[in-house]
């Protein structure tokens, strides 16, 4: 059950921090306004809670493990979102940061 709540959490997370950058480069780089701004800087600080709940207690390897899920998940964001169309080399790279979030986070350890 462990490893549920943090694969969910991970979800969270990027949901959360992806919807806000995305919120911010709305506002600003697409001229939608200060909302869509403060919307994105709000989702961004939901972002920073989501991380706490992670059950492993290490910062780093929460937070880098993170980043193997951030790739994908702004891959899957762009082709969900904005209609991006993805190659082999990023569903490639996607798949191997996915396997170092497997390593990090799941590993056997004593």
């Amino acid at each position: 059950m462990t490893t549920v709540r943090s694969v969910v959490l991970f979800v969270l997370a990027a949901l959360t921090e992806i919807g806000g950058a995305w919120l911010v480069w709305q506002g600003v780089r697409e001229h939608r306004g200060l909302l869509w701004v403060a919307a994105g800087v709000i989702s961004l600080g939901i972002y920073g809670f989501v991380a706490t709940f992670q059950p492993d207690a290490n910062f780093g390897r929460v937070l880098a493990a993170y980043g193997g899920i951030f790739v994908a998940g702004s891959l899957a964001w762009g082709m969900v979102v904005d209609k991006f169309q993805p190659d082999r080399w990023d569903y490639a790279g996607a798949a191997l940061c996915l396997v170092g979030v497997a390593v990090i986070m799941y590993a056997p350890r004593s």
